[in-house]
């Protein structure tokens, strides 16, 4: 593991959205689900493509917030712009989705 100092830690944004929208990726090589999160004033509306369907459904993701790198280069997914990174992790039947215990409010950046 590569350690790294706190000013490039900094670099990293990470901020709160809540996913408005989702679809199934049938383009997509592994089986994954389209994502439209939306962070509110500043950053607004960003999509992303994430393998989360051991655990989640195109239904019962709309209404979850979500953190997100929201300043990582765009990447194309077969013909879908990812914007922004869920982040996520790994457990014993895939993917968990990282949430705010607490609600807040959206573009919240996390510390």
């Amino acid at each position: 593991m590569e350690l790294i100092d706190f000013n490039e830690f900094c670099k990293v944004d990470m901020r709160v959205g809540e996913v408005v929208r989702s679809e199934p990726f049938v383009e997509a090589i592994k089986p994954a689900i389209k994502l439209w999160i939306q962070f509110g004033d500043g950053i607004g509306l960003k999509q992303s493509s994430a393998q989360i369907t051991e655990n989640y459904s195109v239904q019962n993701l709309i209404g979850k917030k979500v953190v997100a790198v929201v300043n990582l280069k765009p990447r194309k997914i077969a013909s879908f712009m990812s914007e922004v990174l869920v982040l996520g992790a790994l457990s014993s039947n895939g993917i968990t989705l990282l949430e705010t215990e607490h609600d807040v409010k959206l573009g919240e950046r996390i510390h």
